[in-house]
C-alpha cells in the first residue's frame, strides 16, 4: 500500500488600490514591469522580457537578453478579469509543476487578490523545502505587485 503525501498550500491575500480589470492586467500582461527579475527568474538579471500568452494552454516565459526562452508556467484556466490558474514550474529541474491560482475580487475601493500555490507533493522529497521558500517569496513578490498596481 502506498502512502500519499499532502502538503498544505501557500495562501496569500493582498489589497491593491485599483479596479479588478486593471489589477488583473498588471498581474498578467504587465508582469515584466513589477516582477523582481533581477532576483527571481530562471536567468536572474538577464531577462529582457516576460511574455504571458493570455489563453488556456498559453505559456508564461522569460526571454533572455540573447533571445533564449525559458518557460515559467502553462495557463490551465483563463477567466479575465476574475482570475487564472497556471501550472508553475518552480525551477527548470523540478520533477513536476505545482499550481498557482490567483483570484481578483472587488473590495473597498480596490481589489482583493487571493493567491493559492498548491500541489507541492508533486515535487517529492523537495516539497517541504521548496514550499517554505515560496511562503516568504510570495510575500516579497506580492509586495512588489501591490506597489506597482497603485
Amino acid at each position: 500500500m502506498s502512502e500519499t503525501m499532502t502538503v498544505a498550500p501557500v495562501v496569500k491575500s493582498v489589497h491593491v488600490n485599483c479596479g479588478v480589470a486593471n489589477a488583473f492586467a498588471v498581474f498578467t500582461r504587465g508582469i515584466g514591469s513589477w516582477w523582481p527579475l533581477d532576483q527571481l527568474a530562471l536567468a536572474p538579471g538577464e531577462v529582457k522580457e516576460v511574455v504571458w500568452e493570455e489563453r488556456e494552454g498559453g505559456e508564461v516565459y522569460e526571454i533572455g537578453r540573447t533571445g533564449e526562452k525559458a518557460l515559467w508556467a502553462t495557463v490551465i484556466a483563463w477567466a479575465p478579469p476574475d482570475g487564472f490558474t497556471i501550472a508553475w514550474r518552480v525551477n527548470a529541474e523540478a520533477e513536476a509543476a505545482t499550481e498557482v491560482e490567483v483570484r481578483f475580487t472587488p473590495d473597498a475601493g480596490g481589489t482583493r487578490v487571493d493567491l493559492e500555490h498548491r500541489h507541492w507533493e508533486r515535487l517529492g522529497e523537495r516539497a517541504a523545502e521548496t514550499m517554505a521558500s515560496y511562503r516568504s517569496g510570495w510575500d516579497f513578490v506580492l509586495g512588489r505587485f501591490v506597489a506597482h498596481a497603485r
